[in-house]
């Protein structure tokens, strides 16, 4: 793959406080990648390094084989879409578009014939002399793109560009703009703090953490394979079960005894077997987890239920998703007692809870 934006080693300090702490991160010409993570992981402070907004304390970024680092923001190749819009108020949505692009020297004719192609590109074609408070959020947003892609940058920058619409044109507005990006083979940068926006949009996802990356793949990678226990948790609902390795060959889970999962285990070893909603299933086997169904939730195309192991009526709930028509069948009832059964192969191991927390406090003394 042909690497476009190189970052090697970027820290950003405020102060005291390192918001990136040694970033690197390659990512490829043409490539849809999301920074996902929650409010000041440090996405946004990287997003805003890579544009010039917020300059880098110390390391390298290149772009194009270009060293970028230290460049103020109007000597980089990039357009930025930014979650409030940032239309000119007064400005047509035509001289909203034409803006930049009279900066860069087109003539009035250029201007008119690239704003008539971008407005029918993102679907206003009769929007042009129209202003930006006779647009809906959703419309505003595409005038926002059709400006920072006019100017032909070669990468696009979105921070949380969809976070203040309303469900359904959220929906609808990430479909056509990842239809656009694949259209236009753009290299683009989302920033964004909803898994669900980044799974089904992102060729990669980098997850980001108290400034650090905790882990760089494919949404199915990120999904099925997390790295770690905050990317477990972070993406996607996870059941994270306390569990105990009892003899060379079997694990116990509350009075279950169940075969090990990993034969890396060693007995009398303590941790948290995580397993996601969806890889669990109600079976008739004495041989899986006893538990008491505390809760039924109906979800349209799944029933979510929440179980509490058998004999630990205050262990934390465990989440089932059980497809509609597998619900109908099984006719799941609140209060009654259940198995449930799980391949291994849908299984992840980390250290208890407790364990990290002992951990953490060695750390601090």
């Amino acid at each position: 793959m042909n690497t476009y934006l190189n970052i090697d080693n970027v820290v950003k300090q405020f102060g005291t406080f390192a918001a990136l702490k040694n970033i690197s991160l390659q990512i490829n010409k043409g490539e849809f990648v999301c920074f996902l993570g929650p409010s000041g992981c440090g996405k946004t402070t990287l997003l805003r390094a890579i544009a010039g907004l917020d300059l880098a304390t110390s390391g390298l970024i290149t772009q194009g084989g270009h060293d970028t680092t230290f460049l103020p923001p109007e000597k980089r190749d990039f357009g930025i879409v930014f979650q409030s819009y940032a239309l000119f108020p007064n400005l047509t949505v035509a001289e909203n578009i034409s803006v930049g692009l009279r900066n860069q020297g087109k003539s009035v004719a250029q201007c008119a014939n690239l704003v008539d192609h971008w407005l029918r590109l993102i679907g206003l074609p009769t929007s042009a002399e129209k202003y930006p408070n006779q647009l809906s959020g959703g419309q505003q947003q595409r005038v926002a793109l059709a400006r920072a892609l006019a100017l032909s940058p070669g990468l696009l920058l979105l921070d949380e560009p969809l976070s203040a619409l309303d469900a359904k044109v959220r929906t609808h507005l990430r479909d056509e703009i990842k239809q656009l990006q694949r259209k236009l083979g753009i290299t683009t940068i989302m920033v964004t703090h909803d898994q669900e926006e980044a799974l089904a949009m992102a060729d990669r996802i980098v997850v980001m953490n108290h400034g650090v990356i905790e882990q760089v793949g494919t949404p199915q990678e990120i999904y099925e394979r997390p790295a770690s226990r905050f990317v477990a948790e972070f993406v996607g609902s996870m059941n994270f079960i306390p569990s105990s390795v009892v003899s060379d060959d079997h694990i116990r889970i509350a009075e279950t005894l169940l075969p090990k999962p990993n034969p890396q285990l060693q007995r009398g070893e303590l941790f948290d077997l995580a397993i996601r909603p969806e890889d669990l299933h109600f079976s008739r086997s004495d041989s899986s987890l006893s538990v008491q169904v505390k809760e039924v939730e109906f979800q349209g195309s799944y029933v979510r239920t929440e179980c509490t192991l058998t004999n630990e009526p205050r262990s934390r709930h465990i989440k089932v998703d059980v497809p509609i028509r597998e619900a109908r069948d099984l006719n799941l009832q609140c209060g009654e007692f259940r198995h449930l059964s799980f391949s291994n192969h849908h299984t992840h191991i980390f250290p208890t809870t407790s364990l990290l927390n002992k951990s953490n406090q060695a750390e601090v003394q």
